[in-house]
C-alpha cells in the first residue's frame, strides 16, 4: 500500500483518465507467456484487480476506485470481457454486506457507489448503441437491491447511493427521449426566443398539450418499483436522500407516457397530508419544483398543486420547545421560483393573488431568515418573469434581501409598508391571528401584537369588526400560548385603533364598540378568576397583562372610578412584590412591563378633574411602595424603586422629599444586604428621575424637615443626596466581613457627605466580588442628569466641591479596566464638560480640558477601544486635581489581565512617565500621589494588588531614576514601608509574587533602603509556601543580572551560584542554611527565628 490516501487517490484518478486511450488494451500485453507453463496477468486484468481491491478500503481512494471501474468497464473491449463478472462480484459482495458492521458499510458504499458510476455512464449517447445489454443486468441489480433493505439503514450515504442507483437502473428499462407533451416556455436559442417575443405581441400564446405519439410502446413492471421506491425516497429522513429522489422522480417523468407521469404527480401530491411528517412535506415540494422546472407539471394541474404549496409556505409544527417545518418553507419558496421560470403568465394568472399574498407573508412574517430570504427571491422572480404581482416593483424595493435580513424590520416595518397595498392587509392580518398570535416563540408573539398594532390602522373597520372580537375568544384559550398572544394582540389593536383615532380627530368608539370596550375590561377579572397568574404560565399572563394595562391605560379606556382598577393595580404591585418567583430569564422583562403600566394606570385614572393628584391614592400608594422599599427580597426593591420613580409628577407633588428619603435608605448598606447591588443601581435610577422630572426645581435643593424623612440622617437635600450617593458607588465596592449597620450617607455640618470621609477605612473597604460594574454605571448616568439639569436651571447652586467630586470619580471611571464602564463614564465625563447650553459652573481646569478632548471627540473617538481611549485619559494626570482619582483608576487597568487592556495603559502611562524624567518636581508630585494611592487602599487586594503589579512595570522601566540619584530618597523609603505592610501576615500567592517583583525593583535604590529590601528578600526565601521561595529566587537571580553593580563581582559570582544550585522547594530546614549563607555574602543579618509563646493555662 502506498503511504498517504492522496498518493493513491491520485493515482486512481490518473489511472481512469488512461482507460480513455482509444485502442484496445491488448495491444499493451505483447506476449503473456514469459517461461514455459506460466503466464503473466494481462493489463486489462490488473487494472480490474487494482479497482476491485480499493473499492472496499476505508478513506477516499474508494471514491477514485469508483470513477477508474465506470471508465474502464464501459470500454467497449471491457465491457464484452469484464462487465459480467465485475457485477457478479458486486452483487455478491452486496448481498454478504450488512450496513450494521463497518466493514460492511464500507464495502456496501464502494459498490453503490461503483454501480450508479456505471450506469451514469451508460445514458450517454455513446454507449448506448446496444441499450438492451445492461437490461437483464439492471433487473438483477435492483433484486438485490431489495435484498438489502437499504432503507431500513441508519447510514445516510448509503440510503442516497441506493435511491442514486434505483434511479438510474430506472432510467435504463425507459426509452431516451424527450416527451413531447411536456410544458415548453421560451426555446433555448436566443434568437427564436426573440423571434416568440415579437411573435406574442400580436396575439397571445395558448398552451395546447401536444398528444403522446409515443405512449403506446410497453412499460416494464420494474418501473413500478423505481417510481415506488423514489416515493419512499422522498419521506427519507435526511435533506440528501430526498433531493436525490426528488431529481429522480423528474428524470423518469421525463421518459413516462403523459398519463404515467400524471399518475406520478397524483402519487405525490398524497406526500401533502398532514398526517405525513415534515419530511414527506419537503420531498414533495422538492418534486413539484423538479417537475415544474423540466416541464413535467402541466397547467392542467396546477389547481391541485397551488394550494398544496400555499399550505407548505405556512408549514410549521411544534416538536415539545421548537419547531419543524424551516426546510418545507423555503422548499416551498423553491417551487414558486420554479414555477415563476416555467410557466406562462396566463397559466398562472388564477393563482395570482393567493401566491402573492403567500410569498409577501413568508417573505416578512417568517421566523427564519432563511426562508424570509428565500420567500423574498421567488417573489422577485415572480415579478421579473410574471410580471402580474401587484405593486410588484414597490414591494421589492423595501423587502429585498438584505432588508428581510432583520426579524424586527420585517415585522414592524416593511409589513407597515405593504400593508398599504389594500391586496396584501387583509391576507396579512388574517396569518398574524391565525398562525403567529399562538406561536411557540414569545417573541414571535410579541412581534405579532405590535404589527397587529400598526395594520389595524390601515383595515380599522376590519379590525374592530372581525379581529379584536376573535382575539377576545381567544384570550380564554386553555393554551397558554394562545391566551399570552391573544392579550398581547388585544392591548395592541386597541391601542392602534385609538391612536388612529386621534389622528383622525374622531372618538375611539367609532371604531371599538360597547361589546369589545366590555371584553377589554374583563380580560383580567377572567384570568384571575381562573387562578391563571400562578405557576409557570403566571409569569407570561403578568408581563401580557401589564402590556394590557399600559395600552388600554393610554387608550384612555372610560374605566375611571370603575372597580377594574383596582384589579389592576393589584395585578401591578403583587407582580413587583413577588418578582424573586418568578424565572431569573424573563424576571427583568416582566418587571420593566409592570413599571411602564403603573406609569400610564397611574397618569390616566388617578388624577382628579382638577388635575391634583387624588389625595386617597397618593398617601395608599407612596405609603405601601416606601414600607416596600424595606423589604428583605432584593427584586422587591428593585421593583418598588423603579415604580416610585415612574410614578408621575403630579403624585410625587408634596412627597417628593419623603420618596427621595425612602430611595436613599435602599443605598445604606448593611451586613444583611450587603450584596443587593442591583437593588442600589435602581435606586440609583429612580432618584434620578424623580429629581430629573422637572417637579419644583426650587425644592429639589432646599432641605426637607427633619420629621418629614424616615431617616432623619438622609434629611439633606435631593440634589446633594444624589451626587454624594453616586460618588460613594463609584468610589468603594463594598463593605467588609463584620461592617456595622451604617448609612453610605450621613449629614455633617449641614451638609452630606459620604459615610467613607467619616468612618475608619477599614469599615468601608468593599470585597471585590461587591464591585458591579451596572451600579457605577446607573451611578454616573444619575451624576450626569442631575448635574446637567442643575446646570440649565439654577447653575449657582451647583459647589465648587461638588462638582470637583463628580469629574473626579468619572475620570477615575474613565480609566478603569471594563470596557464597557470606561467608554460610559468617557462620554459622562464629555457630556459634563461640553454640555449644551449653559455650561456646568465650576469645572476644574476647563481651558485645559477643552483643549485635551475637543468636542469633536464625542463622535470620533471609539472610547470602547483602548488603544484610543487611555492616551487620552492618561493625559489628565498633568492636572492636579484629577491625578489621584485617574492614577487610580490607571492602577488596576496597568496591573490587569486583559491583554489589550494591560498594553495600551501601560504604554500610555509610560509615555506620560518619559515626558517627566527631566522634571523634578512633576515627578516628586507624581511619585507623592502614587504612594498616597497606595497608601490608602492597604489590604484592598482589588486595588493593591494591580498597584504592586503596576509598581513593578514602572521600576522595571526606568520612571524613577531621578530617584535613585539620592540615598534613601523619601519615595523609596515610604515605598518599601507600604509594600511590608501589605504582604504583612498575608497568605496570598498573587499578592506575594508581584511584592518579590516590586523588591527587586527596588534595589536600584542606594542606601539604607537597598541593604533592608535585600532583608526582606532574604525572609521570603524562606516563606512557609515553596512556590513564594522558588519565586524568589528565580527573581532575586534576574536581578542580579540586571543591576550586578550593587556587590563585587566575587561575591556576585557565588551568589548566583548559590541561587542556581539550591532547591529551594525543599524543606526549610535544608533551605535556610543556603539562605544564611545567602545573607552573609549579602552583607545584611542573618534573620533570626521568633519562638512561639504558648500561654499557660491560669491556675484555678
Amino acid at each position: 500500500m502506498l503511504i498517504t490516501w492522496e498518493t493513491r487517490y491520485m493515482l486512481l484518478l490518473w489511472l481512469s483518465v488512461t482507460c480513455l486511450i482509444p485502442f484496445d488494451f491488448s495491444r499493451l500485453d505483447g506476449n503473456l507467456l514469459t517461461q514455459p507453463g506460466q503466464m503473466r496477468m494481462s493489463v486489462m486484468d490488473r487494472i480490474l484487480q487494482i479497482a476491485e481491491a480499493y473499492l472496499v478500503v476505508s478513506d477516499k481512494a474508494r471514491d477514485a476506485a469508483a470513477v477508474l471501474v465506470s471508465k474502464f468497464v464501459t470500454r467497449p473491449d471491457v465491457k464484452q470481457k469484464k462487465m459480467a463478472g465485475f457485477l457478479d462480484w458486486s452483487l455478491h459482495t452486496l448481498a454478504r454486506s450488512s450496513f450494521q458492521t463497518i466493514e460492511g458499510v464500507i464495502a456496501m458504499d464502494g459498490m453503490l457507489q461503483s454501480l450508479s458510476a456505471v450506469w451514469q455512464i451508460t445514458e450517454d449517447p455513446s454507449h448506448q448503441s446496444e441499450p438492451n445489454m445492461l437490461l437483464f443486468a439492471a433487473s438483477t441489480v435492483l433484486e438485490c437491491l431489495e435484498g438489502c433493505r437499504l432503507p431500513d439503514s441508519n447510514q445516510t450515504l448509503l440510503r442516497k447511493l441506493g435511491v442514486k442507483l434505483v434511479q438510474r437502473l430506472g432510467l435504463t428499462f425507459l426509452k431516451p427521449r424527450v416527451a413531447k407533451w411536456r410544458y415548453q416556455r421560451g426555446c433555448r436559442s436566443l434568437a427564436a426566443n426573440l423571434q416568440r417575443c415579437a411573435q406574442s405581441q400580436k396575439e397571445l400564446m395558448v398552451h395546447v398539450e401536444t398528444p403522446d405519439s409515443d405512449g403506446d410502446y410497453d412499460i416494464p413492471e420494474e418501473v413500478e418499483s423505481v417510481i415506488e421506491r423514489l416515493l419512499v425516497g422522498l419521506k427519507d429522513q435526511d435533506t440528501i436522500v430526498r433531493w436525490s429522489a426528488a431529481k429522480g422522480i423528474g428524470r423518469m417523468a421525463a421518459r413516462l407516457p403523459k398519463e404515467l407521469a400524471d399518475d406520478v404527480v397524483g402519487s405525490m401530491l398524497d406526500c401533502f397530508s398532514f398526517q405525513e411528517t415534515d419530511n414527506a412535506w419537503h420531498g414533495g415540494c422538492l418534486a413539484l419544483a423538479e417537475l415544474g422546472r423540466r416541464g413535467l407539471l402541466l397547467p392542467s394541474r396546477l389547481k391541485d398543486v397551488v394550494p398544496v404549496i400555499l399550505k407548505a409556505l405556512t408549514y410549521e409544527e411544534k416538536r415539545g420547545s421548537c419547531s419543524v417545518g424551516t426546510n418545507v418553507r423555503d422548499a416551498a419558496c423553491y417551487v414558486c421560483w420554479a414555477f415563476a421560470r416555467a410557466y406562462e403568465p396566463q397559466e398562472l394568472q388564477p393563482f395570482v393573488a393567493a401566491i402573492s399574498s403567500a410569498l409577501v407573508i413568508a417573505t416578512v412574517f417568517d421566523r427564519n431568515i432563511n426562508c424570509r430570504r428565500a420567500a423574498s427571491a421567488a417573489f422577485q422572480e415572480n415579478v421579473g418573469r410574471q410580471g402580474t404581482f401587484p405593486h410588484g416593483i414597490d414591494i421589492l424595493t423595501a423587502a429585498d434581501y438584505f432588508a428581510v435580513g432583520n426579524r424586527a424590520n420585517c415585522f414592524l416595518v416593511i409589513s407597515t409598508f405593504i400593508a398599504g397595498f389594500p391586496e396584501y392587509t387583509q391576507p396579512m392580518i388574517d396569518h398574524l391571528v391565525t398562525m403567529k398570535i399562538n406561536h411557540w416563540d414569545g417573541v414571535i408573539r410579541e412581534l405579532s401584537a405590535k404589527a397587529l398594532h400598526n395594520l389595524a390602522q390601515r383595515a380599522p373597520e376590519y379590525s374592530a369588526a372581525h379581529v379584536l372580537p376573535r382575539l377576545l375568544s381567544m384570550t380564554q384559550s386553555l393554551d397558554l400560548h394562545t391566551r399570552h398572544g391573544a392579550v398581547l394582540a388585544c392591548a395592541e389593536v386597541a391601542r392602534g385603533l385609538y391612536r388612529l383615532s386621534v389622528q383622525e380627530d374622531r372618538p375611539v368608539a367609532d371604531y371599538l364598540d360597547e361589546a369589545a370596550v366590555q371584553g377589554l375590561k374583563q380580560i383580567h377579572q377572567q384570568l384571575y378568576d381562573r387562578q391563571l397568574y400562578r405557576g409557570l404560565g403566571g409569569e407570561l399572563m403578568r408581563q401580557a397583562v401589564c402590556i394590557l394595562i399600559e395600552n388600554l391605560s393610554l387608550s384612555k379606556m372610560p374605566f375611571r372610578g370603575d372597580v377594574v382598577i383596582d384589579g389592576w393595580q393589584w395585578v401591578i404591585n403583587d407582580t413587583l412584590r413577588n418578582l424573586h418567583l418568578i424565572s431569573s430569564h424573563s424576571r427583568q422583562q416582566i418587571k420593566e412591563a409592570a413599571v411602564l403600566a403603573l406609569a400610564a394606570l397611574c397618569s390616566e385614572y388617578y388624577t382628579l378633574e382638577t388635575g391634583e393628584a387624588d389625595p386617597a391614592r397618593q398617601e395608599e400608594l407612596i405609603r405601601q411602595y416606601l414600607a416596600d422599599l424595606q423589604s428583605p427580597e432584593e427584586t422587591a426593591r428593585c421593583g418598588f424603586s423603579l415604580a416610585l420613580g415612574a410614578l408621575p409628577r403630579f403624585l410625587l407633588k408634596g412627597r417628593l422629599q419623603q420618596v427621595l428619603a425612602g430611595l436613599g435608605a435602599v443605598t445604606v448598606i448593611r451586613p444583611e444586604n450587603v450584596s443587593f447591588a442591583e437593588s442600589r443601581r435602581d435606586a440609583l435610577k429612580a432618584i434620578s428621575r424623580c429629581v430629573s422630572s422637572g417637579l419644583f426645581p426650587q425644592s429639589l435643593l432646599s432641605r426637607a424637615p427633619a420629621t418629614d424623612s424616615p431617616t432623619p440622617e438622609l434629611s439633606a437635600s435631593p440634589a446633594r443626596l444624589l451626587w454624594a450617593g453616586a460618588s460613594v458607588c463609584l468610589s468603594v465596592e463594598g463593605p467588609v466581613p463584620g461592617l456595622q449597620d451604617r448609612p453610605a450617607l450621613l449629614v455633617r455640618g449641614g451638609s452630606v457627605v459620604p459615610a467613607a470621609q467619616l468612618c475608619p477605612r477599614s469599615e468601608v473597604r468593599l470585597s471585590p466580588w461587591f464591585g458591579q460594574s451596572w451600579v457605577r454605571e446607573a451611578a454616573m448616568t444619575s451624576l450626569m442628569d442631575l448635574t446637567l439639569l442643575l446646570g440649565r436651571k439654577q447653575p449657582e447652586l451647583i459647589e465648587a466641591s461638588v462638582c470637583q467630586q463628580v469629574m473626579c470619580h468619572v475620570a477615575q471611571q474613565a480609566s478603569e479596566k471594563i470596557d464597557r464602564i470606561r467608554a460610559h463614564a468617557a462620554r459622562v465625563f464629555m457630556a459634563l464638560l461640553h454640555s449644551h447650553g449653559s455650561p456646568v459652573p465650576h469645572v476644574p481646569h476647563r481651558g485645559e480640558l477643552e483643549k485635551l478632548f475637543p468636542r469633536s471627540d464625542m463622535a470620533s473617538v471609539n472610547w470602547n477601544a483602548p488603544s484610543q481611549a487611555f492616551p487620552r485619559i492618561t493625559q489628565l494626570l498633568g492636572l492636579p486635581t484629577y491625578r489621584y482619582h485617574v492614577l487610580l483608576g490607571l492602577a488596576v487597568s496597568v496591573g490587569g489581565l486583559t491583554e489589550s487592556t494591560v498594553r495600551y495603559s501601560t504604554q500610555s502611562l509610560f509615555e506620560y512617565m518619559k515626558g517627566i524624567q527631566n522634571d523634578p518636581q512633576a515627578l516628586e508630585g507624581f511619585g507623592g500621589t502614587l504612594l498616597q494611592v497606595f497608601e490608602d487602599n492597604l489590604l484592598n487586594d482589588r486595588v493593591s494588588v494591580p498597584l504592586l503589579k503596576t509598581l513593578d512595570q514602572m521600576l522595571a522601566n526606568g520612571c524613577f531614576n531621578l530617584f535613585t540619584a539620592e540615598q534613601d530618597h523619601p519615595f523609596s523609603v515610604k515605598l518599601l514601608a507600604l509594600c511590608k505592610e501589605e504582604i504583612k501576615k498575608s497568605k496570598d500567592v498573587q499578592k506575594l509574587r508581584s511584592s518579590v517583583a516590586v523588591f527587586c525593583g527596588m534595589v536600584q535604590f542606594p542606601g539604607d533602603v537597598r541593604r533592608k529590601v535585600l532583608l526582606q528578600l532574604s525572609l521570603l526565601l524562606c516563606h512557609q509556601f515553596p512556590v513564594i521561595r522558588k519565586t524568589t529566587a528565580s527573581q532575586v537571580y534576574e536581578m542580579l543580572l540586571t543591576y550586578g553593580d550593587i556587590m563585587s563581582e566575587d561575591v556576585l559570582d557565588e551568589v548566583m551560584t548559590v541561587l542556581g544550585t539550591t532547591a529551594w522547594d525543599a524543606e526549610l530546614p535544608l533551605v535556610r542554611g543556603q539562605r544564611n549563607r545567602l545573607c552573609d555574602l549579602l552583607g545584611v543579618p542573618r534573620p533570626q527565628l521568633v519562638p512561639k509563646v504558648t500561654a499557660w493555662p491560669s491556675a484555678l
